[in-house]
């Protein structure tokens, strides 16, 4: 159990919730009654379902902010699934005169930010002429009412906010619209509706301008934007997307010819004494990495602050270490998570240079070059008995049934997805 996890359990032991809420419909707590065990600030905080503690996961709970110090827990609807992101990526370009914004160096939610609207993203994507930077930062709510899905029964809760701290990540204001920034790293499944709705009713009642919230995440040279509307604006489940773009701020591209090159020319690596890769989604894999590029995390750090569970931290980390990317060391009670030397040099890199390293780290393993040879061949992935049998001759690691041949299997297909899905000339 986590930290979260124990203290909320001990919270719902103490005040009774679940039976509150299945009497009452929701259980209204203070932070100062949730402070008696752990710092507030710790215990809401949950931007991804998979982020919930045991007790709220296992009982369909959820839990929203409705003042500056109180809170409301009942079985809420409070998370969106991310739509998938298939739309082609546009090139835009920073200034040429800028020289304080290293496209190489984007590894905070502000910086990235600077970068979309110096290349012009942020104009693109929202059709706005002269934007210009006004309300961010941390303010309060207004006061507003609104209504929202029950997960357990076809019933929608009123719930009243007033003064109730929210963040805005951007703002960004032009002649037609205000454009509300919500801005992460992570890559996830979902999102907190909140973050985007809080900040829509508090401007929706100050000014007179259409208001757009966006979600902007930043990951491995790419900008994902999605522009939603809440069709009706007093329901806090009406939100729908209105459109997404991929951006890019680099126009180095990567061709057939460098993928074959790669395949020809890297050198096979004995497999490493680390457990073979549990990890479908590379983009997940490089994600990681670049929340490591700052400083180390633990275990326990990385599964609370971002969009994966104790077992996805073991897998993704693992399958980092398995590239020669991560390193695992011990931390007093813990176990911690560091970049090796390698990968600080190939995430120091540019767009295009830090694909192909990382391009040339998987496809130096033998199993991934002879599975991406036939994927050459054919025009299509070899069905997942193709791989197994390529596996099965390749000395892989602990890897013992043929369940769990067939589980690594979809590792292999989703990484090689992913240096397919890289080719853009």
């Amino acid at each position: 159990m986590t930290k979260n996890d124990d203290a909320w359990e001990k919270i719902f032991r103490e005040h009774e919730i679940l039976s509150r809420v299945e009497r009452d419909g929701a259980f209204k707590i203070s932070a100062a009654q949730i402070k008696k065990f752990r710092e507030p600030r710790l215990m809401t905080k949950f931007d991804h379902r998979i982020n919930m503690p045991k007790n709220f996961a296992a009982n369909d709970l959820s839990i929203l902010p409705v003042t500056r110090g109180d809170y409301l827990i009942a079985h809420f609807e409070t998370w969106h699934d991310f739509e998938p992101s298939t739309s082609p990526v546009v090139r835009m370009s920073l200034p040429e005169h800028l020289q304080s914004l290293d496209t190489a160096n984007i590894f905070s939610e502000a910086v990235a930010l600077n970068c979309a609207l110096a290349a012009g993203i942020i104009a693109d994507f929202t059709g706005d002429e002269n934007i210009f930077p006004t309300a961010d930062g941390r303010m309060s709510s207004g006061a507003f009412d609104f209504k929202i899905n029950d997960t357990r029964r076809n019933f929608r809760h009123a719930v009243s906010v007033s003064s109730s701290q929210i963040e805005i990540d951007a703002a960004y204001e032009g002649v037609n619209f205000l454009t509300l920034i919500e801005a992460k790293r992570d890559l996830s499944d979902d999102f907190l509706i909140r973050q985007l709705y809080y900040p829509y009713r508090t401007w929706r009642g100050k000014i007179r301008k259409p208001i757009k919230p966006v979600f902007l995440v930043y990951s491995n040279g790419i900008f994902y934007l999605r522009e939603y509307s809440f069709d009706e604006p007093d329901e806090y489940n009406s939100l729908r997307l209105v459109k997404q773009r991929r951006y890019c701020i680099e126009r180095a591209r990567i061709t057939l010819d460098d993928v074959r090159q790669i395949l020809h020319d890297a050198p096979r690596e004995p497999e490493p004494d680390v457990p073979f890769p549990q990890a479908d989604k590379f983009e997940r894999v490089i994600n990681l990495c670049e929340l490591l590029c700052k400083k180390f995390l633990t275990r326990d750090e990385i599964t609370a602050r971002y969009a994966f569970d104790a077992r996805q931290t073991d897998y993704y980390a693992n399958a980092a270490r398995y590239l020669g990317l991560t390193e695992k060391f011990r931390l007093d009670d813990d176990v911690a998570w560091r970049l090796s030397d390698l990968g600080g040099k190939i995430f120091s890199h540019g767009y295009r240079e830090r694909q192909l390293a990382l391009c040339r780290r998987i496809l130096s393993h033998k199993v991934f070059a002879d599975v991406l040879k036939i994927f050459m061949a054919g025009g299509q992935m070899p069905s997942r008995e193709q791989i197994v049998r390529l596996m099965k001759n390749s000395a892989l690691n602990r890897v013992g049934s043929d369940v769990t041949f067939g589980r690594r299997a979809s590792t292999i297909s989703g990484w090689l997805n992913w240096i397919v899905g890289i080719i853009d000339g």
